[in-house]
Order: structure tokens, then sequence, then C-alpha cells
């Protein structure tokens, strides 16, 4: 058996590589080397200085979510209403869920707030003016009839005074103007009593005619110089009041209304140009009619029937493209349902629809509802759409409307009809 040794030589390496690898150093001068080196240590510093102010942001927000939650908890024991959210959860709720909850009941508040504010919308809000206690500010007019022409001439200089109610919206004021004619003695109406309970007739009016001036932004003193004009027969003048709002301009069409100022033209000499100055009055409505409603609440299934049965109005002229539709809306805890819309009927001095509309109601009571009926009129060879004639609202906030509303509320799965003013 052959036996083999490997044997093994270590030869020492060359000393010139050796004394070579020992004298490897950097192609770089000390003053590099020190400046990469500072430029290190200074990011080294800034990423603990960043993740130290991330801690100590974490650690504040933690403890600021724990005393929000104790104080939320403290607010509800202390409270006659329960959160809707403690059937909805078995365990302790976490704290991304209260925070949500907390912001959604606090966005829910304000929305409720602001959602049907004080002010007139396009449809004209029927309870705008209520909260409205003092106006301030002055309106500088000029009117002049042409008697050639039988041609009454309005001209809105400026209007001065005005004070700014909000500190983050500017105002963007405009005038509209409506020419009022009394209706006539013809027009049957319910009565009215006065003081010494004597049923004296209402005075009745209608719109002849509708302008508006241009809006001027960010101006409390805004001048105007715009111009109106339409045919009026002087026998007519007796009868006819100019009456001019002054608005705060919305791009949502809730146009707060400043103030307002009336002007019957029988108490003056109008015959050659007149220039006036008035003061800025609380604004107040003018009936136009009246509507025969029918209310039905069915509580089984949560709705609301609302019947539009008829329409009283007062005519100036025939017209016989012109037409009257009702919209028909109900707010329910300062939410607004989807609103239904009436079919277009000849207009006429008493209008006849004789429909039903049908709002399905959420659960909720609905003693809080509130029904919103505006009546409108169109004409099919006329560019403009529509026309606002007037409104009615039925619940609560009314006195009359509440014995409307009482009744229904008695007379449950029964109409119960009964005739309401139509306001402007």
């Amino acid at each position: 058996m052959l036996s083999v040794m490997v044997t093994i030589i270590d030869y020492p390496a060359p000393v010139e590589l050796i004394s070579s690898a020992g004298e490897l150093k950097m192609p770089f001068s000390d003053a590099v080397k020190y400046s990469i080196l500072g430029i290190s240590v200074t990011l080294l510093l800034l990423a603990l200085a960043i993740l130290a102010w991330q801690i100590f942001r974490c650690c504040t927000k933690t403890h600021n979510t724990y005393s929000q939650q104790d104080t939320v908890s403290s607010n509800l024991l202390y409270t006659d209403e329960k959160p809707t959210t403690a059937g909805n959860y078995s365990g302790a709720p976490s704290t991304r869920v209260e925070d949500v909850n907390t912001e959604a009941h606090r966005l829910s508040r304000c929305l409720s707030q602001a959602s049907f504010p004080p002010s007139s919308q396009r449809d004209e809000d029927m309870g705008e003016q209520e909260s409205i206690t003092k106006v301030d500010g002055v309106l500088r007019f000029s009117v002049y009839y042409d008697q050639l022409q039988s041609r009454l001439v309005v001209t809105v200089l400026q209007v001065d005074g005005l004070l700014q109610h909000s500190q983050t919206c500017s105002l963007q004021p405009f005038v509209k103007l409506r020419l009022m004619l009394a209706g006539s003695a013809t027009v049957e109406m319910e009565g009215f009593k006065d003081e010494e309970g004597e049923e004296t007739p209402p005075v009745v009016w209608t719109v002849l005619q509708e302008w508006r001036t241009r809006i001027v932004k960010g101006s409390c003193s805004p001048l105007y110089g715009d111009q109106f004009s339409c045919i009026l027969q002087e026998d007519e003048l007796h009868h006819v009041n100019l009456r001019m709002e002054v608005k705060d301009f919305d791009k949502f069409s809730r146009h707060t209304v400043l103030g307002e100022v009336r002007l019957p033209l029988r108490q003056l000499n109008i015959f050659y140009p007149l220039e006036l100055q008035e003061e800025l009055q609380i604004p107040q409505k003018d009936l136009v009619g009246e509507v025969l409603l029918s209310l039905k609440f069915l509580p089984t299934s949560q709705r609301l029937e609302v019947g539009l049965l008829k329409v009283r109005t007062v005519l100036t002229e025939m017209c016989s493209d012109a037409a009257l539709y009702a919209r028909i809306s109900v707010q329910c805890n300062q939410c607004k349902l989807r609103y239904q819309k009436t079919s277009a009927v000849a207009r006429c001095l008493v209008t006849v629809f004789n429909e039903v509309l049908m709002f399905s109601l959420p659960q909720f009571p609905v003693e809080q509802c509130r029904i919103l009926v505006s009546v409108y009129e169109t004409h099919a060879a006329r560019k403009s759409t529509k026309h606002l004639i007037g409104q009615l609202s039925v619940g609560k906030d009314r006195s009359k409307e509440d014995e409307h509303w009482t009744s229904m509320m008695r007379s449950v799965r029964q109409p119960v009809a009964e005739w309401h003013s139509l306001l402007i």
C-alpha cells in the first residue's frame, strides 16, 4: 500500500507587495475627508431631530385624543340624549371611531343651522324674515311718469349705510324691484278679522313687473344708476305700490334680504322726475292669492300625502298660454327631501289641480316636518321658463298652519283640506 505525502510549503509574499498594500491611501486631501465627515454627522443629527419630533407629536396627539374622549363621555353622561352609536359596538370604541363620530356630530349641528338660513332663496323661503329685527341703510332712487307715453320710469341710484354682517364674506348687494297692483273687488277671498272682531276683505296684490339691478361686489355703499320702465295707464297709478328689496347675493341663490322700501305711487306727484331717499325697513310679505291644500298622514307606512286642490289668484290680463304649476317640498329636521312638481294647468281666477303627491318620511317624529308649496307661472311663447307667483308654508312654526297640522294629526288616515294664504 502506497502512502502519498503532500507537503505544503508557504512561500512568503514579496516584500514589495506588502509595502505597497500598507501604503494604500484614498486619493483625497484632508480637507475633502473632513468635509464628508461633517456632512455625515450633520445628516445623522438631522435624522435624530426628525425622529424625536415625530415621537413628540405622536405622544401629544395620543394625549389630546384621550382627553377629547373623556370630555365627550362626560358630556354624554350629563345629557338626556343617548349616543346613536352606543348600540352598534359591543366593546370599547376605538380612538378613530370616536373621533369620526364626534366630528360627524359637530358637522351635523353646523349643517342643521346653515342648511336653511333666514335668507331669501330663489324660491324665497316663507320664514326668512322672522329673524330680521333691525335693518340699516338708505336707498336713493328716482321715479318719473311720462304722461305722453304712459310710461313709468324707475331709476335705482345708490344704496348707502349697509353693515357688514359677516367677517369672512364681503357684501354683494343688488336691488330687486316689484311693481305691485292691488286686486279688484271681484276677487273673493277669505276675510280677515280686525281688532274689533269684524271681518274685513284683505288686499290682494298682483305683480305687474319685476326687475333686478346689477351686482356690486365688496361695497357697503354701491352705486347703480340702473333704469327700468314699463307701460302703465295713468288711472292705475292710485292702485300701484313700488316695492324695492336690497339683497346680498349668494351663488347658491340664498340671497339675504337686507331691507326693503315700499312706495305707494298715489301719495307722490311723479309727473316730473322725483328723486327720493328712504330708509330701509324690515321686509314684509304681500298677499297674492289663496291655495286649497289637503293633508293626510299615514303613520304605518310613514307617508305624507299633500293634495293641491285649487289656487285662487288675481288676473290683470287674460293670456291663453299662461299656466300654473306647483313645486312642493317637505323639510324634516332641517333635512330637505326631494321636491315634487304638479302638472301645468291653464291659469284662470280659480285654477283647479286636484293632484295628490306622496312623500316618504324618515323614521323620526313627523311633528318636526314642514311643507313648502311654491306656485309658478309659465308661458309657452316666452323665453323665461318660470315666474314665482307666491309661496305658503305648513308646519309647527305658523299659527294658522298649526291648526291645519293639528287637524291632520287628529284625523289620521283621513284627508283634511283648508285654505292657506299665498304670499310673496
